[in-house]
């Protein structure tokens, strides 16, 4: 996996010693069918593995680019683009996020609620609301 991974992304050079393996199929378990947030000292490779997870589990690696000006309403947005791409695309997204990226101790708040029950108060406007529904609506009657 890791030498398709490089065809297509940029080269990552890990040795994959017998731990290192049993994160990525950890981390690949839990994308299957749930979320996870992952604690740890800096450097230990993390990301590398979660990317490597990510890309076996075809999952698409979502990030937030920090700028001098990013605030909440940037993360908002961020965070409303990756629903829609996973409930209305039904596109697998795994949310990579640093410490190093908590411009505002407000973030923490968001990734709570996003972590403990996917629901973000006040993330989407009414109307926005009624567009997702009309959006699945005839998918979700298909469905039963």
């Amino acid at each position: 996996a890791l030498n398709a991974y490089n065809e297509t992304n940029a080269a990552m050079n890990l040795v994959l010693f017998e731990d290192a393996m049993k994160h990525v199929c950890r981390v690949c378990r839990i994308l299957q069918s749930s979320h996870a947030l992952m604690v740890g000292v800096g450097g230990s490779g993390k990301q590398s593995l979660c990317r490597l997870a990510a890309f076996i589990c075809n999952a698409t690696v979502s990030q937030i680019a920090i700028s001098g000006t990013y605030g909440m309403s940037d993360l908002k947005e961020d965070i409303k683009q990756m629903y829609f791409k996973a409930g209305l695309k039904n596109e697998p997204i795994v949310f990579l996020f640093m410490d190093s990226q908590i411009a505002d101790e407000k973030f923490l708040v968001y990734l709570n609620e996003l972590l403990s029950s996917g629901k973000i108060p006040g993330l989407f406007a009414p109307d926005e609301i009624d567009t997702i529904y009309n959006s699945v609506r005839n998918e979700g009657k298909g469905e039963g």
